[in-house]
């Protein structure tokens, strides 16, 4: 039986996954330039409503991943749809503003609930299942990982590392919406972006893996893998998407990076 708390938390992303998908359509509908550009980082945003409802998976089943999942999630979520809420001339639109209002404070209900309600906390327990071969032959149940057990702030920087690639992949696929209409010379960095962005997400992988053993070279491979993605993305950003573009695309990976530096930090 869950807990009150916890049926009212699942409630909450619910709501969340449905207040995501229609702040969109609201911002859509508003928005000057229905583009590429706007449509690119608006199916990124959407997204996030499928991301409630594999939260609302895990919370039910009590996984413990599900704490850092939803901090990620929220604070990604809250930039993601504030991002596009501005628009390039003159003051967003009141209808969007309180849209975007109502959705950021669902958002830290759910943190808080995720990290300060006790009956939650002591909920969020349970490892995922896998095979298990014992005397009574194989089966598939609930084990705790072989590796050591993994602190919250060190979960929370392992999945903040790996909003990375789709990070730099959003702003290096609307850039391909503004090469093709001035700036064909650019393509064959684009590529290049695309090519590091899916290099970055198989580094991250490895570095996790060997993180959360406690492996302190992990500590500092991973380190070195989010400032060297904050230095070739960020001004990629700027000169093909502008100062627009540095300040919606650069900054969620800006802040995923700071949260994973910090996790770690705080795990140590």
């Amino acid at each position: 039986m869950r807990p009150p708390a916890v049926r009212a938390l699942t409630a909450l992303l619910y709501l969340a996954a449905v207040a995501t998908a229609a702040v969109e359509a609201l911002n859509w509908w508003h928005a000057d330039e229905q583009g590429f550009t706007l449509g690119v980082r608006t199916g990124w945003a959407l997204l996030r409503s499928l991301g409630f409802l594999i939260l609302v998976w895990h919370v039910r089943r009590g996984r413990a991943g599900a704490k850092p999942f939803g901090l990620i999630l929220a604070v990604t979520t809250v930039f993601a749809v504030g991002r596009l809420l501005v628009p390039r001339n003159g003051m967003p639109p009141l209808p969007g503003v309180l849209a975007f209002a109502a959705l950021a404070l669902l958002c830290a209900t759910i943190v808080v609930l995720l990290y300060r309600w006790p009956s939650i906390q002591e909920y969020l327990v349970r490892h995922p299942n896998r095979l298990v071969a014992d005397r009574k032959g194989i089966k598939w149940q609930e084990a705790a990982p072989r590796r050591p057990q993994a602190t919250g702030w060190l979960l929370t920087a392992r999945v903040a590392s790996f909003t990375y690639a789709p990070l730099m992949l959003v702003p290096c696929l609307v850039s391909i919406g503004v090469a093709f209409d001035d700036r064909v010379y650019a393509l064959p960095v684009i590529v290049v972006w695309f090519l590091v962005a899916i290099g970055v997400s198989y580094a991250v992988l490895f570095a996790s893996i060997f993180l959360l053993r406690g492996q302190g070279w992990a500590r500092w491979m991973m380190a070195g893998i989010t400032l060297g993605v904050l230095v070739f993305d960020l001004p990629l950003c700027w000169w093909l998407l502008g100062v627009d573009g540095l300040i919606r695309d650069g900054g969620p990976l800006v802040v995923a990076a700071g949260l994973a530096l910090y996790g770690m930090g705080r795990a140590r």
